[in-house]
C-alpha cells in the first residue's frame, strides 16, 4: 500500500504544532512554575512564545520560575529564528549531511524558490541573528548592570534582547517597558533589535554582501523603503492623535512624548512591547495600529501579517490597473504574475480568516467587550504582534483557544496553512475563457 507524504508546508506546521505541545508540557512542571497553572494557561504560552507573538493570560515574572522563563525564550528563539534552521545547525554540528527533503521544508521555511545555497543562507542567518543579540544584549547589560547587579542584570538584558530581535514583546516588566517610556538607550536598543529582526534575514545578508543602494535586490529596496515610510507614519500619527490624551503622551515631558510616539510607531507592526498603556489609547490610534498589525514585518523575518512586500505588490499591481498598464513595476522590474496572485492569495486568506476568528470571538465575548477590543486582540494574535488593550487574561476558554489558532495561522502565514490543506491539481487541462463583470 502506498504511503502518502507529507508536503513541506505541512511538516512545518506538524513541528510547529510538537515544539509548542513539548513547550506546554515543559511549561507544566511542578518547578516551572510558582504556582498552580492550567493546562490550557501552558498552551496559551507555549503558543504565544513559539510564534513570537507576546501574549500572555497573566504576568509571566510572577507565575513562572527561572526555569520557566528560560523555557519560554528557547520556545522564543525557536519560533523566531526557525525550528528547521536550528535542525541544520544540529546537523552541521554532528557532522552530518542535510538531505534533499530537509532542504525543501528549508527552502518552504525560509520562502526561498530554489534550495540552491540554501544552507549558507541557514548558516549566515544564525551566525548573524545570534550575533546581534548577544551585541545588543551587551548594550542593554551595561545599561541595567547598575539597576538589577551583575547576573540579574545580565538575564534581563539578554531576556529581553532575544525577545525584541525575534519580535516577541514577552517583557520580564510587569509594565511591559512602561516604566523606560523616555529612557533613550532601552528605546534605542529595543527598536533597533525590532527593526533588524523585523526587515528580514535575506535583506540584512543583502546589505552586508553589496552595502550600495544600487546593487540591492528590489525585495530589499522595497523593504528599507516601506520600513522608514511605515515607521515615519506612525511615529507621526500616534504623535498627532495621542498629543492631547491625558492618559498617553498627555502627561508626559516632550522628550518623553517623542520617544513614546516613536517606539509604539514602529514597534506596532510585529513586536508586543509598549510604552503606553495600550487600554488608554483613542479608538483612531488603536485602528491605525490595527492596519500596521495585519500588515506585519518582512519576508523571512521574526514578524508576523500578510508581510510589507505583499502589501507593497498590490499597491504597485493596483496602481498598473488604475493607469491602463499590463504589468506591475517596481524600480523598473515588472513583478512576475505569480507574485501577484500569491500576494492577493495571502491577503484574501488572511481577511477571510481574521474576518471569522473575530465573528467566533464576539460570539463568546460580546457582552464583555466591545467590537474594537475584540478585532484588536484576533489581529494582534494574527500578526504575532502581542499588543493587547487588556482583554487577554479574562478571555473565556474558547476565546483564548481561538486566539491561539489565530497565533499559529500568523505564525505559519496564510498560504503555508492553504497549501497543507490542499492537493496539488494537474493544469494540462486548460478550459475556455469566461467573461466577468467586475466593479
Amino acid at each position: 500500500m502506498h504511503q502518502k507524504r507529507l508536503n513541506p508546508a505541512q511538516y512545518l506546521a506538524m513541528w510547529l504544532i510538537i515544539i509548542i505541545l513539548i513547550g506546554t508540557c515543559l511549561l507544566k512542571l511542578p518547578f516551572s512554575t510558582k504556582e498552580p497553572v492550567s493546562w490550557l494557561a501552558c498552551f496559551f504560552t507555549a503558543t504565544s512564545a513559539t510564534t513570537v507573538t507576546g501574549l500572555a493570560t497573566f504576568f509571566n515574572g510572577e507565575v513562572f520560575t527561572l526555569f520557566g522563563n528560560i523555557i519560554i525564550l528557547i520556545l522564543i528563539q525557536l519560533g523566531g529564528l526557525g525550528i528547521m534552521s536550528f535542525a541544520v545547525l544540529i546537523f552541521l554540528l554532528m557532522d552530518k549531511k542535510v538531505s534533499v527533503r530537509n532542504r525543501l521544508l528549508l527552502q518552504e521555511a525560509l520562502n526561498q524558490s530554489t534550495f540552491g545555497g540554501i544552507i549558507r543562507l541557514v548558516k549566515r542567518l544564525l551566525i548573524f541573528s545570534l550575533s546581534f543579540e548577544v551585541f545588543i544584549g551587551l548594550l542593554l547589560y551595561i545599561r541595567w548592570w547598575p539597576e538589577f547587579g551583575p547576573l540579574k542584570g545580565f538575564y534581563y538584558a539578554m531576556f529581553h534582547s532575544i525577545s525584541a530581535f525575534n519580535n516577541a514583546g514577552f517583557s520580564l516588566f510587569p509594565d511591559n517597558m512602561i516604566r523606560y517610556v523616555g529612557d533613550p538607550t532601552i528605546n534605542l536598543c529595543i527598536l533597533i533589535l525590532v527593526v533588524f529582526g523585523g526587515l528580514g534575514f535575506t535583506v540584512m545578508i543583502d546589505i552586508w554582501e553589496k552595502k550600495a543602494w544600487r546593487t540591492l535586490s528590489v525585495h530589499s529596496k522595497i523593504m528599507i523603503i516601506g520600513t522608514v515610510v511605515m515607521n515615519l507614519v506612525g511615529f507621526i500619527f500616534i504623535f498627532a492623535f495621542e498629543a492631547h490624551n491625558p492618559k498617553t503622551l498627555g502627561s508626559l515631558s516632550t522628550g518623553e512624548t517623542i520617544w513614546a510616539s516613536l517606539f509604539q510607531g514602529v514597534i506596532t507592526r510585529t513586536a508586543g512591547f509598549n510604552t503606553l498603556n495600550i487600554g488608554d489609547l483613542k479608538p483612531e490610534t488603536l485602528f491605525l495600529m490595527m492596519i500596521y498589525m495585519f500588515i506585519g514585518a518582512g519576508s523571512i523575518s521574526t514578524g508576523g501579517g500578510i508581510k510589507l512586500t505583499t502589501f507593497a505588490a498590490l499597491l504597485f499591481m493596483t496602481r498598473a490597473y488604475v493607469k491602463r498598464r499590463r504589468e506591475s513595476v517596481i524600480f523598473n522590474r515588472t513583478i512576475p504574475s505569480h507574485d501577484i496572485f500569491k500576494a492577493l492569495a495571502i491577503t484574501l486568506i488572511a481577511f477571510g480568516v481574521v474576518l471569522f476568528a473575530i465573528f467566533l470571538v464576539l460570539i463568546f465575548e460580546s457582552d464583555r467587550f466591545s467590537f474594537l477590543q475584540i478585532s484588536y486582540e484576533v489581529i494582534s494574535a494574527f500578526g504575532t504582534v502581542g499588543l493587547t488593550t487588556g482583554i487577554t487574561p479574562h478571555l473565556n476558554p474558547a476565546s483564548q483557544i481561538v486566539i491561539c489558532l489565530m497565533m499559529i495561522f500568523g505564525k505559519l502565514g496564510p498560504l503555508t496553512i492553504a497549501l497543507s490543506l490542499t492537493t496539488a491539481t494537474s493544469e494540462d487541462i486548460h478550459y475556455p475563457k469566461g467573461k466577468l463583470f467586475i466593479g
